[in-house]
């Protein structure tokens, strides 16, 4: 599936990393995805990690103005290489110097970038991939690996692999194990980020086991305690994330890597798009995680030991994400796309509840709807093409607009095209069925969007005015002297 970190608790935990005792700071963090129409500025978006307190961020790329925004905060940041870079990374030790050069070198200069990870790959090993990238990986880690002894900043940079939790496979966590198919590489892989220092990473989503199950409990997704417990030998789970951990912890040990540190890479709870995505839910979850982490219990077959890292997914909503797992994928934010928080929520280390973004530049409030008096029969293409631009999720069933009837959606739809262009004229005509209002039409729940403006063209607006107004001024001083 593919944000930064606020430490917990200033209680050490002790694990055995690299075949050495380290000591490490449980930590909650966030992804940062960039997958939105409705892009804020990197800076705004820093600002918003920095006035959180988030002291850890994990991007899927190498973005350079992310990186640019980062220098010099202190944030620690976990880079990503794409996986469909990981056969040229594999099969070239020029490419990988060179991406190690353009993607950590040079932002990890005095007052630059605090590069802690660089992720081969995203889920490389999902079973849904049919094991098209699972020969790269390796080779990839080796070359890069590499490069950064080169740059000298092999000693500060680790190579991760992020895994999806379908990576191992058991009906009861002592039983863990590798999938078949994978047994080989993953010794391989274990055994190098061992002998790297390190640690597994992990994506956990007890949401898409509910999703994908109707007959998986749902009490049993959360924290909040469950008539469903699963019993295994003298261990009792009452959580799907402690289940699932455990079952990744069994699996570690029987490649004999069983005190291996372990990150969480991805870890939430969308709030949109499905009938149990919805923010009471995500708010639920997501603080009782939090809890759990910060409590220090850690998991029966790790007792005292939570994971190292723990970053939620995700740090804001990502609405031109694919939907192919389903309308869910472009709601996991904690903060809207416009870097609001969508719920109360405590991130711990006296921090206090989630801080919105700050100086956030909107479009005019003003929503594009369809024309009351006009007949909509010949509108399907045009909610179509609205819809295939811009997001149109929360209308599905189990959405926040699921409700608001067949003008309502039209409506929808049309403000969601017209915001995406940025509210040019042009875009709220739809054949004369579309007409621009200066009353908010949302709905109850149902929120009609006004988008964010571009800073870079407010910047230059606000350039051009001033030169505008600077020539007016001068062509006045002119007229008078003529005229004097």
């Amino acid at each position: 599936m593919g944000i930064g970190m606020i430490t917990i608790t200033a209680m050490a935990v002790l694990l055995v990393l690299g075949g050495s005792t380290q000591v490490v700071e449980s930590a909650i963090g966030v992804n940062w995805g960039t997958i939105s129409n409705h892009r804020l500025s990197p800076s705004t978006v820093v600002n918003l990690l920095r006035d959180n307190k988030i002291q850890k961020v994990k991007l899927f790329d190498a973005d350079p103005d992310c990186l640019r925004a980062l220098m010099g905060t202190g944030i620690e940041v976990m880079v990503g290489v794409s996986n469909d870079l990981l056969a040229t990374l594999s099969s070239s030790t020029a490419a990988s110097d060179l991406w190690v050069s353009q993607n950590v070198s040079r932002y990890m200069v005095k007052g630059g970038a605090n590069i802690k990870y660089v992720a081969v790959g995203n889920e490389p090993f999902l079973s849904s991939y049919g094991g098209q990238f699972q020969s790269y990986v390796m080779p990839a880690m080796t070359n890069l690996q590499q490069s950064l002894a080169k740059a000298n900043l092999a000693g500060n940079v680790k190579l991760v692999v992020p895994c999806n939790a379908d990576a191992y496979e058991s009906s009861l966590p002592s039983q863990g194990a590798f999938r078949p198919e994978l047994s080989q590489i993953m010794t391989d892989l274990v055994t190098f980020l061992n002998s790297n220092g390190s640690p597994f990473v992990v994506n956990i989503y007890p949401f898409l086991s509910l999703y994908g199950n109707s007959d998986f409990p749902q009490d049993y997704a959360f924290f909040e305690g469950t008539t469903h417990s699963v019993t295994d030998g003298p261990n009792v789970y009452y959580n799907a994330f402690d289940g699932n951990y455990d079952t990744l912890v069994s699996a570690l040990n029987k490649l004999g890597f069983g005190q291996m540190a372990i990150v969480v890479g991805e870890i939430g709870w969308p709030t949109d798009g499905a009938i149990s995505a919805n923010v009471n839910a995500a708010r639920v979850f997501n603080q009782g995680l939090i809890n759990h982490v910060a409590s220090n219990k850690g998991t029966p077959l790790r007792p005292g030991q939570p994971p190292m890292d723990v970053y939620l997914f995700g740090l804001l909503d990502e609405e031109a994400k694919s939907v192919l797992p389903g309308s869910f994928e472009r709601h996991w934010g904690i903060f809207s796309f416009d870097g609001q928080a969508k719920y109360a929520l405590n991130l711990g280390s006296g921090n206090g509840l989630l801080r919105n973004a700050k100086d956030v530049h909107y479009l005019p409030s003003r929503w594009c709807v369809a024309d009351p008096s006009k007949d909509l029969s010949g509108v399907a293409d045009h909610f179509k093409l609205a819809c295939t631009v811009a997001d149109c999720t929360t209308l599905d069933y189990g959405g926040s607009c699921n409700g608001i009837g067949q003008r309502g959606n039209i409506s929808y739809a049309f403000n969601s095209y017209y915001q995406v262009q940025k509210q040019n004229s042009q875009s709220c005509e739809f054949d004369g069925l579309g007409i621009v209002t200066f009353l908010n039409p949302s709905m109850g729940q149902c929120k009609f969007l006004v988008g964010v403006a571009e800073q870079v063209v407010t910047k230059h607006l606000s350039l051009g005015l001033c030169l505008q107004s600077r020539f007016v001024v001068i062509w006045l001083s002119i007229f008078w002297a003529l005229v004097i």
